[in-house]
């Protein structure tokens, strides 16, 4: 896996630099480069361009672009040197003179830094486990981390699973001088909400050349043609209009591939494949089902920092692979796209104004209202279950993830062992939800949702789980969606863009420029449908009862909610309940692949009968 890593240390006494590297590895095997000085030491594994600088006292690793501007931009800037960069990195900077140390990443967090403080010495790296190979490290697993990645299906962006360690959020640097860390916010989405631009879909089509002739350059930076780059066709306008653009700039047939779960997924990859033909592309489509995910869940397990919360990966690890078979280098897919201009599938149906809300305000609170919260006093029932739900739908986007979150649902005594839910807070990660809701640089609720999604779903699920998918297939993946002139462009946008029918007229503009004939193209991603196979299939039905099992002895969730949940829940909603199944799977298959035994308190391993699913 490509990355760095490394230490900042005053204090005397050599460090093991090549053991926390052991992890890391160029795409083709080459171990990574290293260097040090007397102060610390960095290791840089896959990175195409010359990403090590060493010179008179200063030493960059820095996995992304040329680190000779981020030199200059330090001795004259310091931390604000920042600020100046653009290009999706991670960086670690080590001033020997100064005794100072600053790691950053870029706006998106496209690649990942972790660190942690042990004494007087600073540690970091691109990958939780090169991190934790350091002796001084620790391999404690955080109970709220746990609770965190069950609650948000994904690890929040400042923690992992391991305490002590921390993970730098989108557009954040951490610098260290005398002693002392301190995380900085040097960038964030600022909105314009009264933009006026009469063909929006102009400025966005320049954004995207710019990311579109990234993409070139990155798999001309690695020694293979614009050719090794593959397009993933998820499901929407976004990917292609980008399979449109990228054929464009190369001038070539490009690589497409698609994915489908069987059985019965024919119809869903049509338009895709027609997508396709109309852009001449050279079109792979997929079908995978329950035996393939077999064999992925432990790929997909050992290949991420974490456990991986989002299904989407299986997908996405079918289509890394095929892509790979085919001689691309790069799997290219429309990532960002759904969180910048507001058509995320976790949050969109909720932030989605409903009937009510589209009445004239007057209307509402002179007679709609009193008249309804009347009847719902002298009359419970259907008039109460009513005022509930317009109650719901005024409030703000937090309270109704809230609300709809299954976790609660279930029940915290029900679901956790007394002993762990001790250890944690309930209230906050939907405490971490409202505080990026309320802290973003916006008034509209559309652009709210677009900060909470690139703060919180976007880093913490949909790009850890790409990354995770590309590495277990051993395939580099890129984010046109997520380059810099795009999201300028976003932020440019109207929130009215941003609501289904202005986004959907702005990727139809876009599709008519970039892919004629393909303006209809706007249907979703399939699911994958886990919840029934997790009922059809014998060998699926085992991967899960075993790992449920084996995390049941950790003593972190109740036995009985896990037999409860296989063996009744499952059956009558395989959708919602085949996710919590996922998200239980992975944590204990990445226990596993860790050889953790987990939480303190649970790491004596009880005695449980098995567990079955009827």
């Amino acid at each position: 896996m490509s990355g760095l890593c490394g230490w900042f240390s005053r204090e005397p006494g050599a460090l093991p630099i090549l053991d926390m590297a052991a992890p890391l590895h160029g795409g083709n095997g080459a171990p990574p480069r290293c260097a040090a000085h007397s102060l610390g030491a960095v290791a840089l594994a896959g990175a195409a361009l010359p990403g090590l600088y060493h010179e008179d006292g200063l030493l960059i690793a820095y996995w992304g672009e040329r680190p000779d501007a981020l030199a200059r931009l330090w001795r004259s800037h310091g931390a604000k040197a920042c600020a100046a960069l653009s290009g999706q990195f991670a960086f670690a900077l080590l001033d020997e003179q100064r005794a100072e140390a600053l790691l950053a990443v870029d706006r998106c967090a496209t690649r990942p830094l972790y660190y942690q403080m042990v004494g007087r010495t600073l540690l970091f790296a691109s990958h939780s486990e090169a991190l934790a190979r350091h002796p001084g490290a620790g391999r404690e697993i955080d109970p709220q981390a746990i609770f965190d990645y069950l609650y948000l299906q994904a690890l929040p962006a400042t923690r992992t699973l391991y305490s002590g360690q921390r993970r730098l959020a989108p557009g954040e640097c951490l610098h260290l001088r005398a002693g002392r860390a301190e995380r900085l916010r040097y960038w964030r989405m600022r909105f314009t909400e009264h933009a006026l631009d009469a063909a929006p879909q102009a400025g966005l089509l320049d954004a995207l050349s710019c990311a579109a002739d990234a993409c070139v350059g990155a798999a001309a930076d690695t020694g293979h043609s614009s050719g090794a780059t593959a397009v993933l066709l998820g499901g929407g306008a976004a990917s292609v209009a980008l399979a449109g653009l990228l054929q464009r700039h190369t001038g070539a047939p490009l690589a497409t591939v698609a994915v489908g779960f069987a059985p019965g997924a024919e119809p869903a990859l049509e338009p895709a494949s027609g997508a396709a033909r109309r852009l001449g592309s050279r079109h792979r489509a997929l079908l995978v089902g329950a035996r393939d995910l077999v064999e992925a869940v432990p790929l997909l397990a050992a290949a991420g920092d974490g456990p991986c919360g989002d299904p989407a990966a299986f997908a996405l690890f079918a289509a890394a692979q095929a892509a790979r078979a085919d001689g691309a280098t790069h799997l290219a897919g429309a990532q960002g796209a759904a969180q910048l201009f507001g058509g995320g599938r976790r949050f969109g149906a909720l932030a989605r104004p409903g009937r009510y809300e589209r009445l004239p305000g007057a209307l509402r609170q002179l007679a709609i209202a009193p008249v309804l919260y009347r009847l719902a006093a002298r009359l419970p029932g259907v008039f109460a279950r009513l005022r509930e739900r317009i109650e719901l739908s005024l409030a703000p986007l937090p309270a109704r993830l809230r609300r709809a979150n299954p976790l609660p649902a279930y029940g915290l005594d029900a679901l956790f062992e007394p002993a762990f839910l001790e250890l944690v807070d309930p209230d906050a990660p939907a405490a971490l939800q409202e505080a990026l809701w309320w802290g973003a640089q916006a008034r509209s609720g559309a652009n709210r949702q677009v900060e909470l999604e690139l703060q919180l779903d976007l880093p913490c699920r949909v790009l850890p789980a790409f990354a995770g998918a590309c590495a277990a297939a051993g395939i580099d993946p890129l984010h046109p969606y997520l380059n810099d002139a795009v999201v300028a462009a976003s932020a440019r946008l109207a929130p009215a863009h941003k609501l289904d029918a202005g986004r959907r007229k702005l990727f139809a503009a876009l599709l008519r420029e970039l892919a004629p004939g393909c303006s209809a193209y706007g249907t979703a991603a399939p699911r994958m449908p886990l919840g029934r196979w997790l009922q059809a299939d014998a060998r699926l039905r085992a991967l899960a009862c075993d790992s449920l099992n084996d995390l049941a002895r950790r003593r972190i969730l109740r036995r009985d909610f896990l037999d409860l949940l296989l063996s009744r829940r499952l059956p009558l909603d395989p959708e919602l309940h085949g996710q919590t199944v996922w998200l239980l799977m992975m944590l204990e298959q990445w226990f596993v692949r860790q050889r953790h035994d987990g939480c303190a308190h649970g790491s004596r391993r009880a005695t449980v009968a098995p567990l079955v699913m009827s």
